[in-house]
């Protein structure tokens, strides 16, 4: 069995206050998330600490206020992904 773990999260402004756990998993089915991910392109941020916090959550549990500085830098990261993935193209 593998060790990976994987949390997959969603936000849209004006839906929510915060992003929400949308899937989860460790083992097959964190690569089941991981391969997703790369079938549709989802850039895959990796911080072990990060996933073991969101993995502690439940489906469609928005984030805790004590993870919004960790989770806001994935997204500064996201968005520097898709700007450096746009300029290649």
């Amino acid at each position: 069995m593998s060790d990976k773990k994987a949390v997959a999260l969603k936000y849209e402004a004006g839906e929510s206050s915060a992003p929400k756990v949308i899937a989860k998993g460790k083992g097959t089915i964190a690569e089941k998330i991981l391969q997703k991910a790369q079938e549709f392109e989802v850039p895959i941020f990796q911080n072990e600490a990060l996933a073991n916090s969101l993995l502690a959550l439940d489906i469609d549990e928005q984030i805790p206020p004590n993870l919004y500085k960790a989770i806001a830098e994935v997204f500064v990261w996201l968005m520097k992904s898709e700007q450096k993935a746009q300029i290649s193209t």
